[in-house]
This record gives structure tokens, C-alpha cells and sequence, in this order.
């Protein structure tokens, strides 16, 4: 499974309207062959601040969401949201999901 974190730096004119332009790209990202879940969160200290969650089941799934028309298509027009380059953690887990231990 590969598992991206995505935080996301809004310039604040444009961070109520994230939420809305947002919506077509997610709704087409988790209608893909492959996707696990793709969701975004606003941070609640901080309101120009958002978290995206995004899962795929394997490095295939994932590229194929990069090389997608909508991920091109929102490529094009996230850079006037952006306060600065989002900062990303990409990771491939090995096993996917697993029970929490905790509960």
C-alpha cells in the first residue's frame, strides 16, 4: 500500500474557497481503480493550514493517479491556493492496514 500525507499551506484569501475547488479532484481521485481513500482535512489551530490523507493500493495505483487528467488538471491551478510548497510524506507500507492493538 503506499500511504502520502500531503500538509498544505493556504494563502488565507483563498482558504474558504479550498474546501470547494478541492471537491471534483477528490470525488475523481476516489473513483480510481486502486484508491483507498483520498481526504482532505483542515487543521483546526489553524485554518489556512490542510492535511491531505491519500492511500493506494500499490506503486501502480499510485502512478496512475499522478498521471491522470484531473491530477494534471488540478496541478495546474492548486499553485494559487498555496501559501508555499507543501511539504509531503510518501511511504510504501508493506502490509497495508492492520487491527489497533490498543483497543
Amino acid at each position: 500500500m503506499i500511504l502520502v500525507v500531503l500538509k498544505a499551506p493556504m494563502r488565507a484569501k483563498y482558504a474558504d474557497d479550498f474546501p470547494a475547488f478541492i471537491a471534483e479532484f477528490a470525488n475523481a481521485t476516489r473513483a480510481e481503480p486502486g484508491n483507498i481513500c483520498f481526504d482532505w482535512y483542515r487543521n483546526i489551530d489553524d485554518p489556512n493550514m490542510f492535511v491531505c490523507v491519500e492511500a493506494f493500493v500499490d506503486r501502480a495505483a499510485g502512478d496512475l493517479h499522478v498521471q491522470s487528467e484531473h491530477f494534471q488538471k488540478a496541478m495546474g491551478e492548486l499553485g494559487r491556493f498555496f501559501a508555499a510548497v507543501p511539504e509531503i510524506v510518501n511511504v510504501e507500507v508493506p502490509e497495508g492496514w492492520s487491527t489497533m492493538s490498543e483497543v
